[in-house]
């Protein structure tokens, strides 16, 4: 297995979901390959996709029968253009059959093939699915059970520890400052003299990244957000998926432009900034999962503020800031979960915030200790936030909850900065107490639409 890098925290891909519509898309991708190098696609006739638990209570809405049809196709969602994604999953609704593996023409019926099994929850993960590959006799060639595990991370049936499949090789690697959790990410910058985005970046450099492909990974992150928000402020209409939920980010930028300036003005388009990545989110974009697609608006909100509101800064700002939440992301995946169908909305929005406030701290002039404390403070008041999308879509209220995301990690940083760093309760503490409470919080209430408002509010 290949050592896990801190960058893969983000992804490109298309929305609206990470563990709903990337996830699943790359386990059917890999099951297609495990077909092709056991040399079985030719004598497939057939496939049956199982979902269970909350990849099939919220499945529809979250697109992850799009997904999985694209991604028995061979279709990879970072390159992939929406609109021609939409456009082969409705070929495939209309015709009944699909491409698999991108060339061997197969029947498809998706309402017979894709199964949502929503009452069945399997034991190792909230979002498991299962693939099988049937021959003209209906023999099973190849059947393989996958895992969506947040973030667009993925694991098999043969992973332990559902959490972490991506972790279960630590840092006994070329790694020069290894790490399990802040307190030795706190004392690996102490002792080597570093900040927390040095620490990553020589880590990163220790294993496959050089300077060059560092600053490639900067530019393509951080231009696919900004790309991804500017496109949501220049649209308008409904959102897809039935509800109606209006865009805003566009009208509330035309808005924003027309009045003068005021004090409050930053916090306004850092707003407008997180309502944007996240109708695009919504409508299926291209997105940049930070560190899933329901969160994906609040970390470029916050990058957006220091870039377009900020003329203080160095040069080499923006790989400090992706780096530092990079890092901050990390820790959680690793000692808790970014998966909302594990942790609730804390896992996402609040760890979201958790990551953009240690990186605006960072940006910003803090110590480690600072940026450390700003995230446990962003995070500490996400605590025990629920997973309640409407109608099962990411829309309501997961747009606007990017928004406040983004402002509460702007206050976050701003008051880690104006202390000395000696806080009372530790971001690991904080990391261990979201890991609690994601796993007392019932599961109506973890992106199951079960519960909450999405249940309270009357769709019509």
């Amino acid at each position: 297995m290949q050592p896990f890098s801190v960058l893969d925290l983000f992804k490109v891909g298309i929305g609206p979901s990470s563990s709903h519509t990337l996830g699943p898309m790359r386990a059917a991708g890999r099951f297609v390959d495990g077909l092709t190098q056991q040399n079985l696609l030719a004598r497939v006739a057939h496939v049956r996709v199982n979902l269970y638990g909350s990849l099939a209570l919220t499945g529809i809405g979250h697109s992850t029968d799009k997904a999985i049809i694209l991604g028995l196709q061979g279709l990879d969602a970072a390159t992939i253009e929406p609109d021609l994604a939409e456009q082969l999953f409705q070929a495939t609704r209309v015709k009944s059959e699909l491409f698999l593996a991108g060339h061997r023409l197969i029947p498809f019926n998706v309402s017979d093939s894709i199964r949502f099994m929503g009452d069945i929850f399997l034991p190792e993960h909230p979002n498991g699915m299962r693939f099988s590959a049937l021959d003209v006799a209906g023999i099973e060639l190849l059947a393989e059970t996958w895992y969506s595990v947040g973030g667009g991370a993925i694991a098999n049936e043969l992973a332990k520890n559902s959490a972490q499949r991506d972790l279960l090789q630590e840092f006994p690697d070329p790694r020069l400052y290894p790490f399990r959790n802040g307190d030795e990410l706190l004392h690996q910058c102490t002792g080597h003299h570093l900040s927390i985005a040095e620490v990553i970046r020589d880590n990163e450099m220790a294993l496959l990244a050089t300077p060059a492909s560092l600053l490639v990974w900067v530019d393509s992150i951080s231009q696919t957000m900004l790309s991804c928000m500017q496109r949501g402020m220049s649209l308008e209409g409904a959102l897809p998926g039935g509800i109606k939920v209006q865009r805003r980010a566009s009208r509330m930028a035309q808005a924003l432009r027309q009045r003068p300036n005021d004090d409050l003005s930053a916090i306004d388009w850092v707003t407008v900034y997180a309502l944007a990545v996240n109708e695009e989110n919504a409508a299926g974009g291209r997105v940049v999962t930070a560190p899933t697609n329901g969160s994906a608006g609040v970390i470029p909100a916050v990058m957006g503020y220091l870039k377009y509101h900020r003329e203080d800064l160095l040069a080499n700002w923006l790989q400090t800031f992706l780096l530092t939440c990079a890092g901050i992301g990390w820790l959680y995946k690793r000692n808790a979960s970014i998966s909302a169908a594990e942790m609730g909305c804390q896992g996402e929005i609040g760890v979201a915030s958790s990551m953009a406030a240690a990186g605006m701290a960072a940006v910003l002039g803090g110590t480690p200790e600072q940026v450390e404390h700003a995230a446990e403070i962003a995070m500490e008041h996400h605590l025990g936030m629920t997973c309640d999308p409407v109608a099962g879509l990411v829309q309501v209220p997961c747009i606007e909850r990017n928004a406040f995301g983004a402002v509460k990690a702007m206050q976050a940083a701003r008051m880690a900065l104006s202390e000395p760093g000696d806080h009372c309760v530790s971001l690991d503490e904080c990391i261990e107490t979201m890991r609690q409470t994601g796993e007392d919080m019932t599961s109506k209430y973890k992106e199951t639409a079960q519960g909450g408002l999405a249940v309270n509010v009357v769709v019509c």
